[in-house]
């Protein structure tokens, strides 16, 4: 029993061992492999994300050219300015608002001249009918960044995130474009607005998971796109410090702002999370520049979100594995009890056998596997011990045969007329040698039977066939010196 609970203990062991062994490799290169199609996935999610904002802004300044080519037709026209950034709002609903702007006293009689129009606030918050205004914000513009900046360099792009008291009710990102005349002097500018909280509505319309975000920084850290309005608002993600925000987050958002690709892992709210980050790059529209951009994209996944299939699959196999495990122990142990019980049959005759129970009769077994071979091989030896103790009978009645008629002739020798004194004794002398052993070998063989191998009663009966044909030849000589002496003897009666 010690032996068959450790056999077992070695079969489970071993059978462990292996599974572990198939697992360990199969999540290694399952995990690698998932690992490489996630982060392929997440980087084709990075460029269809850059592609989706890059649509977005090349409809934007789509639009904005084709104003601009007719604008530069009937720049002493001010108040046709008006129709056109009424166009252009209308143009697309990604537009927020549009200002044209010249500089202070460009226009005869007027100071400073700005045609902005831009979408309403209704009162559930949604834009409704379009908004003329002169101003924009609580500057004039000639103090703001969207027109200074185009004005004095001739700069072509869209701006950093304009939130606070650069805007009037939403953050927003312009597009802008200086006005030149004719005499190649700049003149005023075209800032076209997009809302913030619009662009992140469409960009993030597409989620990259279940979980996952886009998210979209100017080169100052100002959000751009991102799930979280608040974060549309706040000056840039350095102010969220005081929100305790993991330094690994932080670097990430390091790498972005240097304008860096790649993809990193960063902790926040006790989650792990990947981003994929890349520069933001605009596509060239039928050869002709685009403007400038300096931000940054990138798509964000909780570590689940990649993974997670992967260790559902992981565990999906292990149970798998586990229950055929199980299936396999149970399936096993029937099949070898099965098998085993022609031999355990075989056992408990071998046992009947050895109590005694020569004439035990087998179970018949009709298999030609070692079982079938062990059994045949058991009957063959069962059969030849019931021949050989048939044989011992037989000899020892013959035995016991001649015993008697050794008595009956001692009986008579005895009768016989006193023989001469000497001649007796050493009858008696040579008689009783062989006679004590046939009776050893008789009495050892009669007792010791069931214990004794088959050489060793080979022996005895050749021990007491020695004896019997030296006790017979002993008294043939006697009876033939007898009856020498008795017709020596006869005579003389």
């Amino acid at each position: 029993m010690q032996k068959s609970i450790w056999l077992n203990i070695l079969i489970i062991g071993e059978t462990l061992l292996l599974l572990a062994v198939t697992l360990g490799i199969l999540a290694y290169f399952s995990h690698k492999a998932l690992r490489e199609e996630a982060m392929r996935q997440a980087e084709q999610t990075l460029e269809g994300t850059v592609q989706s904002i890059d649509n977005i802004l090349l409809g934007v300044e789509k639009a904005t050219g084709r104003v601009y080519d007719d604008l530069l037709e009937h720049l002493d026209q001010p108040d046709r300015m008006y129709s056109y950034s009424r166009d252009l709002v209308e143009s697309s609903p990604n537009i927020n608002g549009c200002a044209i702007c010249f500089k202070p006293g460009y226009y005869p009689g007027k100071d400073m001249f700005m045609a902005y129009v831009h979408r309403g606030a209704s009162a559930d918050g949604t834009n409704s009918a379009l908004v003329t205004s002169e101003t924009f914000a609580n500057r004039p513009y000639t103090e703001q960044i969207w027109y200074t900046e185009p004005m004095k360099t001739g700069w072509t792009g869209w701006t950093i995130p304009l939130k606070g008291p650069d805007t009037e009710r939403e953050p927003l990102v312009t597009f802008c474009l200086p006005i030149t005349d004719k005499h190649n002097e700049r003149v005023g500018v075209i800032g076209v607005d997009i809302s913030l909280h619009q662009l992140s509505k469409i960009v993030l319309a597409a989620k990259p998971s279940e979980n996952g975000y886009s998210v979209l920084l100017a080169h100052n850290g100002s959000y751009i796109v991102h799930p979280d309005q608040e974060k549309l608002v706040n000056p840039d993600i350095f102010s969220q410090k005081e929100r305790d925000v993991d330094a690994s987050e932080l670097n990430a958002v390091k790498a972005m702002i240097n304008g860096e690709s790649g993809r990193m892992e960063f902790r926040r709210n006790h989650r792990d999370w990947w981003v994929f980050y890349k520069p933001f790059e605009s596509v060239e529209w039928e050869g002709k520049p685009r403007g400038e951009i300096n931000w940054s994209a990138g798509v964000v996944y909780p570590k689940e979100d990649i993974f997670g299939k992967h260790n559902v699959l992981i565990w999906l196999v292990l149970g798998i594995t586990i229950a055929g495990l199980l299936l396999f122990f149970v399936l096993g142990g029937w099949m070898v009890r099965r098998q085993l019980k022609p031999l355990r049959k075989l056992a408990v005759s071998a046992n009947h056998i050895a109590d005694g129970n020569y004439n035990e009769t087998l179970p018949f077994i009709d298999r030609h596997d070692e079982i079938g071979l062990l059994q045949n091989r058991f009957k063959q030896m069962q059969h030849s011990l019931q021949d050989q103790l048939e044989e011992l009978k037989e000899e020892t009645a013959v035995l016991y045969q001649h015993g008697d008629m050794l008595l009956a002739a001692y009986d008579k020798a005895i009768e016989v007329d006193k023989m001469k004194t000497s001649i007796l004794n050493y009858t008696t002398n040579q008689v009783s040698g062989p006679v004590e052993g046939i009776d050893k070998a008789v009495t050892a063989l009669c007792n010791n039977y069931q214990d004794l191998s088959k050489e060793e009663k080979d022996r005895l009966v050749d021990n007491i066939q020695h004896y019997t044909q030296k006790m017979v030849e002993l008294l043939n000589h006697v009876a033939h010196f007898a009856e020498t002496e008795t017709g020596k003897e006869a005579p003389n009666d």
